[in-house]
């Protein structure tokens, strides 16, 4: 079995889209995150934006190699709204993803199956709404080495196509590379046989 190095995610956060259904309105947000003050920040950003709104439910799932999520349906009947929402991260096959539907009340209750469809639907045209694209799970190497050993270095990094993240050029160079997390291996024993350059993986970058 490959072991996988892409995953899927938004580009940016989408334009709202409304979903209504008996008077009830639903509006369907989508977010790019990367950690909880990324969703935090969001919420807040929506309950001051949508402030008279009876309910604030949302799903979201972050990380590519271990994943955590949460679903919570904001006062709606247990597993109404944000299971059906986290449904759809699924559906789509995304991460690092975050989904509020705001609702306002219209005055009649739609039950719990009228919930989950609602949500669920205002889920899915909010990612219908997002531009998902594919990305590269990479690695981060940092290499250090003396600089006359420069030239060895960089024919490796063009040969092979690295991308360079960040560099300190003196008599003691160090230079960060990102790689692929299939090549990653591969990378590191090319260096790592270069008997005057130290390589160390630093982290799992996405």
């Amino acid at each position: 079995m490959i072991d996988k190095d892409t995953y899927k995610t938004i580009k940016s956060s989408s334009k709202p889209v409304l979903y209504k259904e008996k008077n009830s309105k639903f509006y369907g947000y989508t977010f790019p995150v990367k950690n909880e003050d990324d969703i935090k920040y969001s919420i807040e950003k929506l309950k001051k934006e949508h402030h008279a709104a009876r309910h604030w439910c949302y799903a979201y799932q972050i990380g590519t190699e271990t994943i955590s999520y949460r679903t919570n349906d904001d006062g709606e009947p247990n597993n109404s709204a944000g299971l059906p929402i986290y449904g759809q991260i699924q559906s789509f096959n995304v991460t690092n993803i975050l989904i509020v539907v705001v609702r306002y009340f219209g005055g009649v209750k739609l039950g719990v199956g009228g919930l989950i469809k609602a949500y669920k639907t205002s889920a899915q045209l909010a990612l219908e709404a997002s531009n998902i694209l594919e990305k590269t799970i990479n690695v981060h190497f940092l290499l250090t080495f003396e600089y006359k050993n420069m030239n060895t270095v960089m024919r490796i990094i063009k040969e092979k196509n690295l991308n360079i993240i960040k560099q300190k050029l003196e008599i003691d160079c160090q230079i960060t590379i990102s790689v692929r997390k299939k090549e990653a291996s591969s990378i590191f024993e090319i260096f790592n046989h270069l008997f005057e350059i130290d390589i160390k993986k630093l982290k799992l970058e996405i």
